[in-house]
Formats: C-alpha cells, sequence, structure tokens
C-alpha cells in the first residue's frame, strides 16, 4: 500500500503507514494470537478475538485522536483475515473518474484506486481523524465521513461532495454546479500562491519574525519526518508508543525511539511531552475506572504517583539527547507549584544518574503546559522554576467553559474564539512578558488561520501546529503586519460574543482577499 502511495504523497502522509508496520511487529500482539491458536482456535477466529479485544481498547478512549485508532487496528484485522483466505489483491477496473461510496472508509481503499479516477469519497461510517480521512486529505481528496444516508439514492448520479462543509448534493442544479466550479478555481488559485512562500521563514510584512514548529506524533498531520519548513518541534506527544502496547515499554525501547525524533531535527528545538496518560487515555495494561476522567488522574498527577515510570522515561529522553543537545521536556497538566517541585526534583535525579554514565549529556530546558485554568494565576510563582511555557488551548478552553469538547450536546457551547479564551490568552502572554519567560502556543488554535492571526495579534510570536496548516499560517503572516494584527486582537478584546470576534475577523479576511483561507481553515 505505502508503495503505491509513494508517489502520490510525501514523507509525512505516508508515516501513516508507520503505523501498521509498528502493530504488525508488535511481539505482544503476535503472542496475543498465538496464545488464541494454542487454545485451540483456528488462526481467523483467534484473529477476530485479538483485534476486537485491541480495538475495543482504543475505542473506550475520550480522546478523540486516540478514538480513532480503533478503526486502524480493525483495518489491519480485515488485510490479515483477507490474505488468510486469499493469495491476490482483488482487481476493480475503473472507466472513468468516480465519486467512491463506501460503508468505511479505509487506507486500502484509498491505494486501490488510481488517484486520477477519483473525484471524492463519501463515507457511511467513520470520522474526520480516521487515518484514512487524513491520508484523503494528503492526497487533496475531498472526503465526507459519517455520512446518514442510502447509498442507493447516490449511485450513479452526478453529485458535489464538499470535503469543508461535509455537504453532498446529489443531482445538482446547474447553477449550484458553476458555483462550484468558481469554488474550485478559487482554491487552485489558492494553493499556488500559499506553496510560493512554504519555504521562506515566516515573518509579517513589517518584518515581525514568527517561529513555526510541528506539532508531532504519529499521523500524517503530526508527522515526525524531517520537515525543513518549521522551526522546530513544539509539541511531541510520547504516550502513543506507551498505548500500543501491552506493557511499559523500556528504557531501551524509549531511547530508540525518542533518539529517532531528536536525530530527525539535529539543528532544531524538539520539545518533548512526558507521559500524558490516565483517565481519558487509560493504558490496557493499567486500566483506570473514574467517574470524571478528564478531571481525575491523568498527566503529571499520574507520573508522579508512580515515579518509577517517570523516572525511566526521563533517563530514556536524556541518553537520547546526547550529542544532539535538542531536547527540551515539557510538564503536562500541572495545576499546582507543588506538582511542578515533584517533577523537577525527578527530573534533577534522572539528570544525575544518566550524566554519571553519560558526562556529555546537557540538562534540557524545562518547561509546563498550561490547560488548566489555576495556572494563570501561579505564572508569578513558577517563572523562576520553569525555563519556558507552552499554552494547550484545546483543554484550556474546555476547561474554562466546562464543556467537554468531545460532547455533541454541548459542542456548539464549545467556542476557541470565546471571549474568556482571548482575554486568557492575553493574560498569559503579559504575565510571561513580565517574567522574560518564552512562551508557545501548541493548541489548535495556532494553527486555525484566524486563531493564528489574534494570537500574533496579542503578541504571540511562537506558534506549534500540524504540518498541513504551515504553508498556510506563513502565507497568511506574510500579507499582514504586525500593527494590522494588534489593532484587530485589541477590538476582539472588546467584544462579549466570540460570533462577533468571527464576525469580525471575517470582514478582515474578506477585505485583504482571503475569503477563502476561513473556508480552508474549517477542513
Amino acid at each position: 500500500m505505502r508503495k503505491k502511495l509513494d508517489l502520490e504523497l510525501n514523507k509525512d502522509a505516508l508515516a501513516i503507514f508507520d503505523l501498521f508496520t509498528h502493530l504488525l511487529n508488535d511481539p505482544m500482539l503476535r503472542n496475543d494470537l498465538k496464545a488464541q491458536i494454542q487454545k485451540g482456535d483456528r488462526a481467523d477466529w483467534a484473529l477476530r478475538q485479538v483485534v476486537e479485544s485491541y480495538a475495543n481498547r482504543f475505542a473506550k478512549m475520550s480522546d478523540v485522536y486516540m478514538r480513532e485508532r480503533a478503526q486502524d487496528v480493525k483495518e489491519l484485522g480485515q488485510r490479515l483475515l483477507f490474505f488468510l483466505h486469499n493469495t491476490e489483491q482483488p482487481v476493480h477496473e475503473f472507466n472513468e473518474p468516480v465519486i467512491l461510496v463506501v460503508r468505511e472508509l479505509t487506507a486500502s481503499i484509498l491505494a486501490s484506486v488510481p488517484k486520477e479516477q477519483l473525484l471524492a469519497v463519501v463515507s457511511l461510517e467513520g470520522a474526520a481523524n480516521s487515518h484514512a480521512a487524513i491520508l484523503s486529505r494528503a492526497m487533496g481528496i475531498p472526503a465526507v465521513m459519517g455520512v446518514n444516508t442510502n447509498p442507493e439514492r447516490l449511485s450513479g448520479k452526478v453529485g458535489i461532495v464538499d470535503g469543508y462543509s461535509g455537504e453532498i448534493f446529489p443531482d445538482p442544479s446547474n447553477e449550484l454546479l458553476l458555483e462550484y466550479q468558481e469554488l474550485v478555481t478559487e482554491e487552485t488559485e489558492l494553493s499556488r500562491m500559499v506553496e510560493q512562500t512554504v519555504d521562506l521563514e515566516a515573518s509579517t510584512n513589517d518584518g515581525k519574525r514568527i517561529q513555526i514548529m510541528l506539532n508531532a506524533g504519529l499521523s500524517a498531520d503530526t508527522s515526525i519526518s524531517l520537515n525543513k519548513n518549521v522551526d522546530g518541534v513544539g509539541l511531541y506527544r510520547t504516550e502513543i508508543s506507551f498505548l500500543l502496547q501491552q506493557q511499559f515499554p523500556s528504557e531501551e525501547e524509549q531511547v530508540h525511539q525518542y533518539r529517532s525524533v531528536l536525530g530527525a531535527y539535529p539543528t532544531k528545538r524538539v520539545v518533548m511531552r512526558t507521559l500524558d496518560i490516565g483517565g481519558d487515555k487509560p493504558l490496557p495494561y493499567l486500566p483506570i475506572d473514574e467517574d470524571n476522567p478528564f478531571l481525575g488522574w491523568r498527566g503529571i498527577r499520574f507520573t508522579l504517583d508512580h515515579p518509577d515510570i517517570f523516572l525511566i522515561q526521563l533517563r530514556a529522553m536524556l541518553r537520547a539527547s546526547e550529542g544532539l543537545d535538542n531536547l527540551s521536556i515539557l510538564l503536562p497538566m500541572v495545576s499546582s507549584v507543588q506538582e511542578l517541585d515533584g517533577a523537577t526534583a525527578l527530573i534533577d535525579q534522572a539528570y544525575q544518574e544518566v550524566s554519571a554514565e553519560h558526562p556529555k549529556v546537557k540538562r534540557p530546558e524545562i518547561g509546563v503546559m498550561i490547560e488548566v485554568p489555576s495556572m494563570l494565576y501561579l505564572l508569578p510563582f513558577m517563572a523562576q522554576k520553569v525555563d519556558f511555557v507552552s499554552v494547550g488551548t484545546n483543554d484550556l478552553t474546555q476547561y474554562l467553559l466546562a464543556v467537554d469538547r468531545n460532547n455533541a450536546q454541548v459542542a456548539d457551547i464549545y467556542e476557541t474564539l470565546h471571549p474568556s479564551v482571548l482575554a486568557a490568552m492575553k493574560h498569559i502572554f503579559e504575565t510571561c512578558q513580565s517574567y522574560h519567560l518564552p512562551v508557545c502556543i501548541c493548541g489548535e488554535l495556532a494553527g486555525d488561520p484566524i486563531g493564528a492571526l489574534l494570537l500574533v495579534g496579542l503578541g504571540y510570536d511562537t506558534l506549534s501546529m500540524n504540518t498541513s496548516n504551515v504553508a498556510k499560517v506563513k502565507y497568511l503572516l506574510r500579507q499582514t503586519s504586525q500593527q494590522e494584527l494588534k489593532l484587530l486582537a485589541d477590538k476582539a478584546l472588546m467584544q462579549p460574543y466570540g460570533e462577533t470576534i468571527y464576525n469580525q475577523m471575517r470582514d478582515y479576511f474578506e477585505d485583504k482577499g482571503l475569503a477563502g483561507f476561513i473556508r480552508a481553515g474549517k477542513s
């Protein structure tokens, strides 16, 4: 599958297949399969039981990205099952370009259809965070997931698929067809303009330099592959390898993984977040049952209660950084000075142990994530204890508004441009400025076209985002000045409604001829 898409996708997108190869090479998965067969089960039945067990584990997680990994496990199981009974891939003939309607979109389906014949995909099941959906975006193919419709209603018809809005128009009128043809032309021109600046430094047109960092993990949008167009890695999530195994990864296993990430950016800074596990992301080998996981045993709370696990991870990070010296360590879900003191003491212990064996290892910079509201008022007490700060806008917004962002019933209340969120961003920046503390935004707001410009207007000069947003944000910054953005941010801070802030920004984008970026920002 990877070879089939090799010419169609960049290395970032192809990294998606690393998850499949990781699972296939996972000795725990193999051992579970063998154990099931040794109990007397047929290979195909053993496969189904083990795969469903793994998939259910992911499906129960509250984190949207991790929950979508359940589908990846199922897809791998389906492919293994197919090849247990067949020796060759089925061949489908496509005589003309099509909109493909499937019950469940998989990477296999995308790899089986020639790209030039695939106009769009409509999937009856699945979500926007699935790897198949991410792959389709990387290939430039519109995909609408989780469509509640009868596929017979669409079969054989001319149609329009809007991957941004998630709308499908079977048998569209001539007027609607003309409107969308104009949008396609506009989109093509937009992409052409954006690609012209992707290799340039990010800066406003009056010379304000902005650091663009990468959020890294196991997906096409967050690849650990070398990206020469960013200034480093602003957030590397270390919990992925813990979640994919049935026991805690050893220190050596962690050293190998962290070294590969640090080595991909040898001259750039890499911020590694310590294990953010527990509650909504329970380990398969350490189940946690809580009534309210988002307010429970997670992040630094979990690791401080397990100093042995924490020390192994810290030692692995330090050892992996030897000779590269580009590591920074970020502590998640900190809500008190005591937690920071406890974590710092363990970091000091790990450094002393490692430096005794590896004298060339440098002590990395230490930072805290601001995602709990209490941190807004504790920053003055922490300023002398940390080297930098990262703001996780996703969780901070959730906690400020008391809204579960994964709950469809209150989804409309989760506003990234809520006045209180912008006020908190301003407060954090001004506090960090007064204590000369470097600060980075690593939540989704940083990669959103409107959010990125407002944050720069508030004074932020370091934004960390997914690969797919880097080129857009760079281009937008070059069309604006720092003074313009400051005026926009000041105006936004005076508004009581998030909708008003959005409308003001929409008007600004339209006046600058950049309205297409707001539409694209919804993808």
